[in-house]
């Protein structure tokens, strides 16, 4: 699916997202279909620039954290729709996802999504964001089982992304909304889409960073 094939009216989009709830049958957020065409596009994009350089190939750590050894045979997509089925993440939880992966390309230029590594590191910062923006969450356990891992991967793909990231993880309101509006602008309807924003008060904002301070201590802890 790509954003131009949604022909959805704005007011059904608008509709379909403000009614959205955490009930057992609740649609998934529209998100998820904008999000999953950008990173498809993107891994067409890589897989174009890395059949004209062969450089673009060579193997460092970096590049070989997140893959597996299998490519697994499910569509970004309905990678991403089990995840919201299992977990109930918010729509906000994948708008802080898309900027985590946007942040975790600019601090690894040599990283590239491709098919090996692209659901290992959706599930890894769906897990992260959902930790940041949610008062209530699964276990690392549960993620792991939701995402096709073990317990121990996850735990260090956790570890490895807060590293290859500097732990970077305050999203503020500005920069929720400016991905916000990224997100709108690719579906071609006239500007009707609109993401779910609940990081506009700023008292959730500095709980927010509390609770991240205290999710950064946790971490060192184990590490040490």
């Amino acid at each position: 699916m790509t954003a131009s094939s949604l022909t959805i009216s704005p007011r059904k989009l608008r509709s379909d997202l403000y009614s959205y709830s955490y009930q057992n049958d609740a649609k998934t957020p529209l998100v998820i279909s904008v999000l999953a065409s950008l990173i498809e596009r993107t891994m067409a994009r890589n897989e174009r620039i890395a059949k004209n350089c062969k450089w673009t190939l060579a193997k460092d750590y970096n590049s070989r954290v997140f893959e597996c050894q299998e490519t697994p045979d499910m569509t970004i997509q309905s990678y991403l729709e089990r995840i919201f089925r299992y977990t109930k993440a918010g729509p906000s939880v994948y708008v802080v996802a898309y900027v985590y992966m946007d942040r975790f390309r600019q601090a690894n230029p040599g990283f590239r999504i491709n098919a090996r590594n692209v659901h290992r590191l959706l599930i890894t910062i769906i897990m992260v964001a959902s930790k940041y923006v949610e008062d209530m969450n699964y276990r690392n356990s549960y993620f792991a089982r939701v995402g096709g891992l073990t317990t121990k991967e996850l735990n260090k793909l956790e570890v490895e992304f807060l590293f290859m990231t500097g732990f970077k993880l305050h999203v503020n309101v500005r920069v929720f909304e400016s991905y916000c509006s990224h997100l709108e602008r690719e579906v071609s309807i006239g500007g009707g889409y609109h993401i779910e924003r609940t990081l506009r008060c700023a008292e959730d904002i500095k709980s927010k960073q509390v609770e991240l301070e205290r999710y950064n201590s946790n971490i060192a802890r184990i590490l040490l």
